[in-house]
């Protein structure tokens, strides 16, 4: 990796680190910079300014979530331990959700541009999951009348409301409560 190549992955990163702790208006140019190491014209010559870093930085998140959700879903297993591995992966809960924290913001939610990898990538691991509930349904482990559609929404329904829940409590609980009334309501009968 080249010098200017490792200068735009360390801004991409402390990007990525600052938009998950602080929101898009909470990361200004001077802390991406105090964060990366840079010198101030470096983000410039890298990147347009703040709208186009956070995007790289956005799109970046948004993959490696999409990413992860796809090697679990995609994994091993009957259609429900795939959904049961994927609600009970290792996540840092207290932190939130990298990619739904993005849709408490604003500005991210007020620009298309800001908005769409967010969009598509929460819209990709609902269709995932949509897909093995419907797999699961042909297979006489889920029942013929649950909507794949509709189950999928209320798994990242859980999952968003679950970082939610714990980040209000300051514990994990309330997502792991979450969780396993989930799967609960979905175990093969």
């Amino acid at each position: 990796m080249s010098t200017s190549e490792s200068t735009a992955e360390r801004l991409i990163e402390s990007t990525r680190e600052l938009l998950w702790e602080r929101g898009y208006v909470g990361t200004s140019p001077k802390a991406i910079l105090e964060r990366s190491g840079a010198g101030q014209g470096s983000m410039y010559h890298h990147f347009k300014g703040k709208p186009d870093l956070a995007l790289a930085a956005i799109r970046r998140t948004a993959e490696q979530l999409r990413a992860t959700a796809e090697g679990v879903l995609r994994g091993p297993g009957t259609p429900y331990e795939r959904i049961e591995a994927y609600l009970l992966r290792e996540r840092d809960v207290l932190r939130g959700c990298p990619v739904g924290r993005l849709t408490m913001d604003p500005d991210v939610v007020a620009s298309d541009e800001l908005r769409a990898p967010v969009d598509e990538t929460l819209d990709a691991i609902r269709e995932l999951i949509a897909g093995i509930v419907e797999e699961g349904k042909e297979q006489g482990q889920f029942a013929s009348r649950l909507d794949g559609e509709e189950i999928a929404a209320a798994i990242l329904a859980t999952v968003q409301g679950g970082y939610v829940l714990a980040r209000a409590s300051g514990s994990p609980t309330a997502f792991d409560a979450g969780v396993r009334g989930l799967l609960s309501l979905l175990a093969p009968r």
